[in-house]
């Protein structure tokens, strides 16, 4: 399955001919600022909103990232590289869940991450704030699904925002301009192989 227009057969023959019409809506306008949402299964989704990151800061964007589950004693490379290039990262969370020892101090600090991330939202001065795994608290009941949608909603007109995580709830769907559901065809973890380095963290 590939993302180009042209597909290829597993003998790797074309299968479609290449388009020759513009695809595109006519009376294509700008926005001030949108809402994009990765979810799905598969692989990829923080790693999509980092593109859009790098993206941000190459336009001179002011940028900030909350992450709700990953750990800031993970280090992680792309936080490595988001605090080079002078991004707000927040990396708030407590880890996998199933490791944790008391969930209920992984909500709290899930409930201050969110306030993080409200605060930069609201405040303005970002015009990108990447809202990393957001969806696992707000379907666990950690956090206010009402709230965070009203808050993406009413958000000052130039904040791009970006949620990633799995089972987007559909209420942030709703309120999303671009949401792409990722899909898994298959996972190295299924062959027995750990994260690697470089690629997965």
């Amino acid at each position: 399955m590939s993302d180009s227009p042209t597909s290829r057969s597993t003998e790797g023959t074309p299968t479609d001919a290449a388009p020759t019409e513009d695809p595109r809506p006519d009376g294509l306008r700008r926005a001030p600022s949108v809402v994009v949402v990765n979810t799905g299964n598969g692989k990829g989704k923080s790693s999509a909103a980092v593109g859009v990151m790098v993206r941000g800061v190459a336009r001179g964007w002011k940028v900030g990232v909350v992450q709700f589950l990953k750990s800031g004693d993970w280090k992680t490379g792309e936080e490595k590289v988001g605090r080079q290039l002078g991004i707000d990262w927040c990396a708030i969370g407590e880890g996998f869940t199933w490791e944790s020892e008391n969930l209920s101090e992984d909500e709290a600090v899930a409930q201050q991450a969110w306030a993080r991330s409200k605060e930069m939202i609201d405040g303005g001065e970002h015009h990108l704030v990447v809202l990393d795994e957001i969806t696992y608290p707000m379907n666990w009941g950690w956090i206010s699904t009402d709230e965070v949608v009203r808050t993406i909603a009413e958000r000052p007109e130039h904040v791009n925002v970006v949620c990633t995580g799995r089972d987007a709830p559909q209420a942030l769907v709703d309120v999303a301009d671009t949401v792409t559901d990722m899909t898994e065809v298959k996972h190295a973890y299924q062959k027995g192989l750990r994260a690697k380095k470089g690629i997965d963290y």
